[in-house]
């Protein structure tokens, strides 16, 4: 117990005043070294070191880069177009639009942060001129771009799968039902929302305008099916998907489409690096707390707190989703995932969950934190992108926020509706 009250108290009580959360976690783990009498700061230094080595971490820089590369050449356009043409003349198309594109995209980049801020630029621009209400169309966005983490290929389910030492080719092709079952969720979210508001519908497109889109946007749907046929077949680990996934959006959007010039290369190159920066040494941070958790053996600590739920795993999924919720309001994605997982997943083991099904729920409750306020990464961003006040998005997302929520309730009633595709997807 007094080991549970250091990790919280020192991990909490440092981002309260305002330290970095990957500072947090180097002094959390400090003070629970103290407590063990293990202190030595070259443990510290290693484990830093260790963190970021690690083969698997590889696949995050490359599809941030990927994603960089898709938003800047031209892919992220060409995908909207394409759902624009399917779906863009039925009443509300362009919320449809938005969907459809977002899970399309998620298969591209899996970074939340990056859809919704392409997705808002281009879309709610035109959604608010058809007549939508700007706070909706803005919370849509939001709700569909928290998809990414989902449907592989998710930075989200590769740091899972590193922090629990979880396969990350499982992870991938379990979150691939999860991920559309959120877009079926908010397409009849939309449907119920959209209904009420008297807006303008666009033409249906012409035979030769739906091949002309899908003609110009066939370079961008290719990849998703080669990164996904690979994995399933074995092909390339999920670390070479995200160099394949580079290498393809660089050529398509130097060589095919033309819009991204070398003298952009710069740019998108230290845009990704900031970025992947910013998680590795998050990720070396928490490998340090991670140690001591393992030494101090800190998940027997919480089994034995949380036995009254061990012979019910429902509740129990049920519990540690509340708790991911409330966290998430607080706190950014990746930094819940390299906290709890590696406290987490032992429990769950231990009641007999499988390790790939709590990885997905945990991982998509952690998405939707994403949207949850005060902190919100993807409600400020898209909130930014359009112009538009914070309290307003907030209440745009309500009901897509809702449906989505549904949506892990659902999985958590009926676990096979994961398990039985992933295991068919793994096989």
């Amino acid at each position: 117990m007094v080991i549970i009250a250091i990790f919280v108290c020192s991990l909490l009580g440092s981002m309260i005043i305002g330290v970095p959360i990957a500072y947090s976690l180097i002094i959390c783990g400090i003070g629970m070294m103290y407590y063990l009498d293990l202190f030595d700061a070259q443990i510290i230094a290693q484990n830093l070191i260790n963190g970021a080595d690690s083969f698997p971490l590889m696949a995050v820089p490359f599809f941030m880069l990927a994603g960089e590369l898709m938003n800047s050449g031209g892919l992220s356009k060409r995908i909207v177009n394409m759902a624009i043409a399917l779906v863009g003349h039925i009443k509300g198309g362009l919320g449809y639009v938005t969907i459809l594109a977002a899970c399309l995209l998620a298969s591209l980049s899996g970074s939340a942060a990056a859809d919704a801020a392409a997705l808002a630029a281009l879309l709610v621009p035109m959604m608010v001129k058809v007549g939508h209400n700007k706070g909706t169309a803005v919370g849509l966005v939001a709700s569909a771009g928290i998809i990414a983490p989902v449907i592989p290929p998710s930075i989200g389910l590769i740091l899972f799968g590193v922090a629990g030492n979880v396969s990350i080719t499982k992870l991938f092709l379990a979150g691939i039902v999860p991920g559309l079952m959120m877009g079926v969720s908010l397409c009849i979210a939309w449907y119920l929302v959209s209904r009420r508001e008297v807006i303008e519908t666009t033409p249906r497109a012409s035979s030769k305008e739906v091949f002309k889109a899908f003609y110009e946007g066939i370079w961008a749907l290719i990849l998703p099916i080669i990164i996904l046929v690979g994995l399933k077949f074995g092909i390339f680990t999920p670390t070479e998907a995200g160099v394949i996934a580079a290498v393809y959006a660089l050529l398509v959007s130097l060589f095919v489409y033309r819009e991204l010039k070398i003298q952009d290369l710069y740019g998108v190159l230290l845009s990704a690096v900031t970025t992947t920066a910013m998680v590795m040494f998050l990720v070396a941070s928490a490998l340090v707390a991670a140690w001591v958790i393992t030494v101090a053996d800190l998940p027997s600590e919480v089994i034995a707190l949380l036995e009254p739920l061990m012979d019910s795993p429902r509740l129990l999924m049920l519990l540690i989703v509340v708790i991911v919720i409330l966290i998430g309001m607080a706190m950014d994605m990746s930094p819940i995932i390299l906290i709890l997982a590696p406290v987490m997943l032992p429990v769950a083991v231990e009641a007999g969950i499988d390790p790939v099904y709590f990885g997905v729920i945990f991982v998509m409750t952690c998405a939707i934190g994403l949207i949850t306020p005060p902190v919100g990464l993807v409600l400020n961003v898209v909130a930014g992108v359009s112009k538009i006040d914070f309290v307003a998005t907030v209440r745009g997302t309500l009901p897509f926020l809702l449906a989505e929520l549904l949506i892990v309730g659902l999985l958590l009633l009926f676990p096979d509706l994961l398990i039985v595709p992933a295991a068919w997807m793994s096989s």
